[in-house]
């Protein structure tokens, strides 16, 4: 791993997904850019010595000189923004499979970079885009997908917190102080935070692209120098039109993202304060209450439930999946078996591309009088 030390929230997650199929063991990592608090949670995480690295570089270069029984398969990136780059180019050009952090990179420059050496690395890649995650997220991409719903004509999506209601970066707050530093977290405060996540949930959950938007881009808290809030209207490749929203100022909000995707025949919505129920309503009938561990589910939905019908699977277990089914990917390639297509089914490098696509174009819509403006890559 690298970040993730003391301190860090998104670092635990990340392990404790990694951990919960056993398919993974953490052997190294270099936890901080401050290489003696590095070793130091190296330690505490139960690391080696000799394998808690001061430096990205230094585990990447050392790691890359053990023994190939010996040395780390993939290496988890969880750093801030401004230091996804450079780790994950490295990591990949000598051998080693990454699962990334969202956003992809700092910049689409960046970003279109990555998506070159991804190509000639050989190696895979994971950007953990959590809520494709869940059982009945992958149940309404397939339902969708399945024509059911008959063309689809208008999709809303929407993902509120409330955490950055207040000017929260002035007092010490770690994930405030870097999520709101044009520095640090690039061009985009919550679009590029939680809008990213919105963005690519509609986009996975519709099998749809975004071509065009037009977006509303705010700085509610005075004094900070990234947006707090946005709206976006979308044109989608078939010609359907959609709404995003993204606010971290909506206060009393924690994290209830939610998509509606509405066809000729009838419509779903999934949220994840229920993530067990996908709502399926229909022009002529009653709605239908669609349940995760249900026996009348997808193949995908199956494969990415964990317990019985009724018992809540929530935000770790999506994240483990997206960890359990990239490592399948990564014993299919050792084992020479193609992998199953619901284990093929994790974010990757597109999907980060579109993300940084979709940040850039956001933020210049936002400024621009013009508004409407396509998104091209």
């Amino acid at each position: 791993m690298i970040g993730g030390g003391s301190g860090a929230f998104i670092g635990a997650v990340h392990r404790i997904a990694a951990r919960i199929d056993d398919k993974y063991e953490l052997v190294c990592g270099a936890f901080s850019s401050d290489a003696e608090k590095s070793k130091a949670s190296g330690l505490l995480l139960g690391i080696p010595e000799s394998r808690a690295y001061g430096s990205y570089v230094e585990l990447i270069e050392k790691e890359k000189q053990l023994p190939e029984n010996e040395r780390a398969q993939v290496i988890s990136i969880v750093t801030p923004n401004h230091v996804h780059f450079a780790p994950t180019k490295m990591a990949l050009e000598n051998g080693f499979h990454v699962v990334l952090d969202k956003p992809m990179t700092f910049s689409l420059a960046e970003a279109l970079e990555l998506e070159k050496v991804v190509a000639t690395s050989g190696k895979l890649f994971c950007l953990t885009h959590t809520y494709t995650g869940y059982p009945m997220v992958k149940e309404a991409r397939q339902f969708v997908a399945s024509g059911k719903l008959g063309k689809v004509r208008k999709v809303y999506v929407e993902y509120p917190q409330g955490w950055l209601s207040q000017f929260t970066e002035a007092t010490g707050n770690k994930q405030a102080t870097w999520r709101t530093d044009p520095k640090q977290s690039g061009i985009a405060g919550a679009m590029g935070d939680i809008g990213t996540h919105a963005f690519n949930l509609l986009e996975y959950v519709s099998g749809l692209q975004v071509t065009k938007l037009c977006a509303d881009i705010n700085i509610v808290v005075e004094g900070r120098k990234l947006d707090d809030d946005g709206a976006v209207l979308l044109k989608l490749s078939n010609g359907a039109s959609g709404v995003l929203m993204a606010t971290q100022i909506a206060a009393g909000e924690e994290n209830n993202v939610k998509i509606r995707v509405y066809g000729e025949h009838g419509g779903l919505e999934w949220q994840q304060c229920d993530a067990n129920t996908l709502q399926v309503k229909w022009l002529d009938k009653p709605t239908e209450i669609w349940r995760t561990g249900a026996g009348y589910t997808s193949s995908f939905a199956q494969h990415n439930t964990r317990t019985p019908p009724g018992h809540p699977e929530g935000y770790l277990e999506a994240f483990a999946n997206l960890y359990r089914n990239f490592a399948e990917c990564v014993d299919g390639g050792l084992e020479g078996r193609q992998p199953s297509p619901e284990s093929m089914d994790y974010p990757g490098i597109t999907e980060g591309v579109r993300g940084m696509a979709f940040i850039e174009h956001v933020i210049e819509s936002g400024k621009s009088e013009q508004k409407w403006i396509d998104l091209k890559i």
